[in-house]
């Protein structure tokens, strides 16, 4: 975890009521924390205004919307333009962006991918990683919040994630193929960059 000297052109101002106006009309993806449920397209000010609620601690993954990724960038473009990245670069990969704001409680289930990095703009957002050789135990359509109440108080300390939790301004970089799940602390806004 890296707290940047750089910092976030976007930030100054930037509240989820604040981000709503600032991309009227915008579409995006509202996926469901569930894996093999897809996503439904959402505009953004509908996001915001109808769906960023506290999770309901009862709701499954697969009823939980989530708005992250699947960003239009013809859209997105000019938000995506004031993105002042960190300067951390895998050799050989290219960064693709992806814009996500989410309700306190909401999170995604533990899953893995290639590598990147990700950012807190506003809110906090609580990391749960494990190496590729240690596969979690938690249910695909069970929340990460259900997961943080009935899963993880039974775990033996060794069998526990490796955590943090990050604020406005810091970075988390997640290694290629490591199991994470995610837990938002406030409302977040945040954007990940995945290096493929």
């Amino acid at each position: 975890m890296v707290a940047p000297p750089w910092g976030w052109a976007m930030s100054s101002g930037w509240a989820p009521g604040v981000s709503a106006g600032a991309v009227p009309g915008r579409g995006g993806a509202a996926s469901p924390a569930h894996p093999s449920v897809p996503a439904v397209d959402v505009p953004f000010q509908e996001y915001v205004e109808q769906l960023l609620k506290p999770q309901d601690p009862a709701r499954l993954g697969s009823d939980t919307l989530y708005f992250f990724g699947d960003n239009n960038f013809t859209e997105w473009g000019p938000l995506f333009q004031h993105y002042v990245p960190p300067p951390f670069r895998i050799p050989g990969t290219s960064p693709a962006y992806s814009f996500g704001i989410a309700g306190s409680g909401s999170g995604v289930p533990f899953h893995w991918h290639g590598p990147g990095f990700s950012e807190v703009i506003f809110g906090r957002k609580r990391w749960f990683l494990y190496p590729p050789d240690k596969t979690p135990h938690f249910h695909p359509n069970e929340t990460t919040l259900a997961w943080l109440q009935h899963t993880y108080p039974t775990l033996p300390p060794a069998q526990r994630p490796l955590e943090c939790t990050l604020r406005p301004g810091e970075v988390l970089y997640f290694p290629d193929r490591w199991w994470h799940a995610t837990l938002n602390l406030d409302t977040s806004v945040f954007i990940s960059t995945f290096l493929g």
